[in-house]
């Protein structure tokens, strides 16, 4: 007998329809076809002990089973369930009668429970597009599933309870999430909070800065001066995500296999701090089997890389094309996929290889050249794709010991919107630009052109402080973030002053104070 079961391959974030075709017919063997790799081929045996298990039979009989398209390669273990229930309706163990109107998705373990599988919410997505009347998964991948609309989504503890329901012995009622209802209650609740952070008002005003116009920056100062702490506050004074982006970070988590397990949509930004030890491939994404990497995984979120000079520098300079495109293509013999990465690329660092360069409370040790060396380490080209250089010093113990707690996460985020909001005006209609740090330099002179006071300003300080020619587009587009704050059309000169003082690395003297 001759039967079909529907899933799907995840490439990137495409999804392709996989049709598994199980033929049985007198003999003896077993045949695999459709480019199935180890993990795949290997469903065979978790299917034949879980369906013995359960007091099902795996058939003695010539079964061939293929998986199209076969010129496609699949990978992983989410076949097994689709390829259980085919090899028994083709087998006459059960009424196949149904098949053609559900999608299934889901690893057998060998007693024949289903394991949580990768790549939930793109298949779910893919089986609404292809007219599918439902979707079949594993219970812990449900809620994932759930949460796009007309499809009806099962989820199944094991595998006799996906052949009662398809048989019409059981009958289960889909899972329902109200999306926006969960989405909206959990765009609040932050766990760190910018009033817990005491003094460090400059570098809580450039942070503010930074997430109002989407701009990368790097913090320099000597150890436990806050600099991480700071960091991972930086998602609590982001704009929300719009539910559009939640969607497509949900995806991309998805598919890495990091959703916790019973949960829907995404809906705080991600932020991301990987180890300086990472490598390449774990930063951007690839592998044997293509993965999302950080970059990706801070999609809509936060990158930050905390000692930035202890990264490999070929690591680091792999950033760079992400840093502009927001997208990144991983081409390599057998595949080529593309993961979105438009993220806001955070990063600190000391200021020598003791960290007390420049600290008023230590001496430092290091020698010119070292100093010089250490900072070496970022190149300009890395360097030139962050707007925003701040400088932190050490916090003083009056600072430390008070009492009141600082400016709320809250009040910091209110204004941050506002500005948002302004540059979503500015920019509507303009495709793939969306905030500040994003304009081009034609757009630079269109909304960020100071006026003749604010030009002067900022030729005297180009000379004076020998600020490089890279420093004026990324002086313009704070400045022009500064006047959105301050709900200002035109780009002041106290605009100009305060970017001016955001770029600490670009002065040639600044390792030689």
């Amino acid at each position: 007998m001759y039967v079909k079961t529907y899933s799907a391959v995840v490439n990137g974030l495409n999804v392709t329809r996989v049709t598994i075709e199980v033929s049985v017919v007198p003999g003896i063997a077993f045949h695999f076809t459709g480019l199935g790799d180890e993990a795949v081929r290997e469903g065979r045996d978790r299917v034949a002990a879980a369906l013995q298990y359960n007091g099902l039979r795996f058939p003695r009989a010539d079964v061939t089973v293929n998986m199209a398209p076969a010129d496609l390669r699949k990978e992983g273990t989410n076949f097994d369930l689709p390829l259980a229930i085919a090899i028994l309706a083709a087998d006459g163990q059960m009424d196949g009668s149904t098949l053609e109107q559900y999608m299934l998705v889901g690893e057998l373990s060998l007693d024949g429970n289903l394991r949580p599988a990768k790549g939930v919410l793109p298949i779910a997505i893919k089986a609404r597009a292809e007219h599918f009347k439902g979707l079949i998964v594993p219970k812990q991948n449900v809620r994932e599933a759930a949460i796009v609309n007309n499809l009806d989504v099962y989820g199944m503890s094991n595998i006799l309870e996906v052949i009662a329901f398809l048989t019409g012995q059981k009958h289960c009622e889909p899972v329902v999430v109200d999306t926006r209802k969960e989405f909206y209650e959990q765009q609040y609740n932050f766990d760190l909070d910018y009033a817990d952070v005491r003094g460090q008002a400059n570098v809580k005003r450039a942070l503010e800065v930074a997430a109002a116009g989407g701009h990368n920056i790097i913090m320099i100062g000597p150890p436990g001066s806050g600099k991480s702490m700071m960091a991972k506050r930086l998602p609590s004074i982001l704009p929300p995500l719009t539910l559009s982006e939640s969607l497509e970070t949900t995806q991309i988590h998805s598919v890495a296999g990091l959703l916790p397990q019973d949960s829907s949509l995404i809906s705080q930004r991600p932020f991301r701090a990987p180890h300086h030890t990472v490598s390449e491939v774990a930063l951007v994404g690839g592998g044997t089997n293509p993965m999302p990497g950080e970059i990706s995984l801070a999609h809509n979120g936060v990158l930050f890389l905390d000692e930035l000079p202890e990264f490999n520098k070929h690591t680091l300079e792999v950033l760079r094309q992400p840093l502009e495109d927001r997208q990144i293509t991983i081409s390599r013999a057998k595949y080529s996929v593309t993961y979105p990465a438009s993220f806001m690329f955070v990063a600190s660092m000391n200021p020598c290889p003791c960290g007390y360069y420049g600290d008023p409370t230590h001496r430092c040790v290091c020698l010119p050249g070292q100093i010089q060396r250490y900072l070496n380490k970022i190149s300009g080209p890395l360097l030139d794709r962050i707007d925003i250089q701040c400088e932190i010093s050490a916090i003083p113990f009056k600072e430390l010991s008070k009492q009141e707690q600082g400016e709320p996460s809250q009040k910091i985020r209110e204004r941050v919107i506002a500005a948002r909001a302004i540059q979503t005006a500015r920019f509507k209609g303009v495709s793939g630009i969306h905030c500040n740090a994003q304009m081009t330099e034609r757009m630079i002179h269109q909304y960020a052109e100071p006026d003749s006071a604010g030009l002067e300003m900022l030729r005297q300080a180009m000379e004076r402080l020998s600020l490089s020619a890279r420093a004026y587009s990324r002086i313009l587009k704070v400045a022009r973030t500064i006047a959105d704050l301050a709900a200002s059309p035109q780009v002041l000169p106290d605009h100009i002053a305060e970017a001016i003082g955001y770029r600490q690395l670009d002065r040639a003297d600044w390792a030689l104070r």
